[in-house]
């Protein structure tokens, strides 16, 4: 069983430092060298049922690529009703990547 426990931690950091690769990690965000491309329209229709939050697509960033993240409909969590979108900010040198969470 421990050695179960073990591999298991072992494929869970290696998965982790593979998300990590050529982006730099720093209180849940993460750095690129580049601005990242406009913002894409999505068209998101009608929400899948009552309480569905729309959560605006996002550019990700991996391997000094930017990729595109599609929206999705959400339920919020209970207490929270409004979603903060995430966003690049320019620091320094570098963009930094700042989740979107609930408030």
């Amino acid at each position: 069983m421990g050695r179960r426990w073990t591999l298991l931690g072992v494929m869970g950091a290696a998965l982790a430092l593979a998300g990590c690769a050529d982006t730099y990690g720093y209180g849940g965000g993460y750095y690129a060298r580049t601005a990242p491309p406009p913002i894409r329209y999505e068209r998101y229709g009608q929400a899948p049922g009552s309480g569905h939050v729309w959560i605006n697509g996002y550019w990700g960033y991996r391997g000094n690529n930017y990729y595109w993240v599609s929206g999705r409909w959400e339920r919020p969590p209970r207490g929270r009703r409004r979603w903060e979108d995430g966003r690049w900010e320019h620091r320094g040198d570098r963009y930094q990547w700042r989740e979107g969470r609930w408030r």
